[in-house]
């Protein structure tokens, strides 16, 4: 796996792939062989599809899950073995469209109060006062921060974009504070090694568990994660008379209809909906006969 592993890093440099995409296609092509018993470059189409089947049959995996490893597979095989496969042979698995859930202010505010440490909550202050993506979060550094301006700067977020996100100044209380306590050098969240504080990004576990473990002390049944706290961002945003296109800008959507989705969250803007029903002028529940059907014996 050694060879092919450095042709496919090579590759997916080139094309200045995320570190964390990275890192995902080539764990799942290390799967893939490790499947199989052989070496990725020796396997072929057949295998591909039957091991496509496998994820969704056997693993009982999420077709969200397997799309990330057939997309992998695909860069496998064309990009790094110059394979040129039909894509209709190796399909991305159909997805269900599926509304996220979201946590209202008050659960947000119990989530905050309910953080483990002062690191922890300041990362959930980070994460719903400027809807970062968990990658984004750990790659931010203190010389982010700009608070003359009132902006924080998000650096090769997803697609390799920078945008900027207004700096609340609730947040930058506590980033004071906390700084102050961690006095972090380069990465506003610092990792460790061996237990150690080191001066690198913190791991994604980290962040999950702190807002795993802030749900469980909050007593939330919502199953609360990095991106729960920035999809309920967006959804307060639009609630608060923020329009689709500031919440965009801020999230860093390239397309409008992934911001969309918002609309179907926002409670305010469902219930300003004029319903037909309340439009019709029809006769009361009570000028209704009431029948009951005979059941046969």
């Amino acid at each position: 796996m050694t060879h092919c592993r450095e042709i496919m890093l090579e590759e997916l440099q080139r094309r200045n792939f995320a570190p964390t995409t990275i890192s995902s296609y080539l764990h799942a092509v290390e799967q893939f062989a490790r499947h199989f018993k052989c070496r990725p470059d020796r396997l072929n189409q057949a295998h591909f599809r039957s091991y496509q089947a496998y994820l969704l049959r056997e693993r009982k995996m999420q077709p969200r899950t397997v799309r990330l490893h057939v997309a992998a597979l695909r860069f496998f095989f064309v990009k790094t073995l110059k394979r040129r496969y039909l894509l209709d042979d190796t399909p991305y698995p159909k997805a269900p469209r599926r509304l996220p859930q979201i946590l209202s202010v008050e659960e947000v505010a119990r989530v905050i109060d309910a953080a483990a440490s002062l690191s922890h909550r300041t990362m959930l202050m980070v994460l719903y006062s400027t809807g970062m993506r968990n990658a984004e979060l750990r790659q931010l550094q203190v010389a982010d921060i700009d608070s003359r301006r009132m902006l924080i700067h998000i650096r090769r977020g997803k697609g390799g974009r920078d945008r900027y996100v207004p700096l609340s100044p609730t947040l930058l209380t506590t980033l004071r504070v906390y700084y102050r306590w961690m006095r972090p050098k380069t990465w506003l969240f610092p990792g460790t090694v061996n237990g150690w504080r080191a001066d690198k990004p913190i791991t994604p576990k980290v962040l999950w568990d702190a807002c795993v473990v802030a749900a469980r002390r909050a007593g939330l049944r919502k199953r609360c994660s990095p991106h729960l706290m920035r999809h309920s961002y967006a959804t307060h945003l639009l609630e608060s008379g923020a329009d689709l296109r500031t919440i965009q800008l801020l999230l860093g959507h390239v397309e409008i209809r992934h911001t969309v989705l918002y609309l179907h969250l926002s409670q305010r803007h469902l219930q300003t909906v004029a319903n037909p029903l309340d439009a019709l002028t029809i006769a009361g529940p009570d000028t209704a006969r009431r029948t009951r059907l005979k059941h046969k014996r």
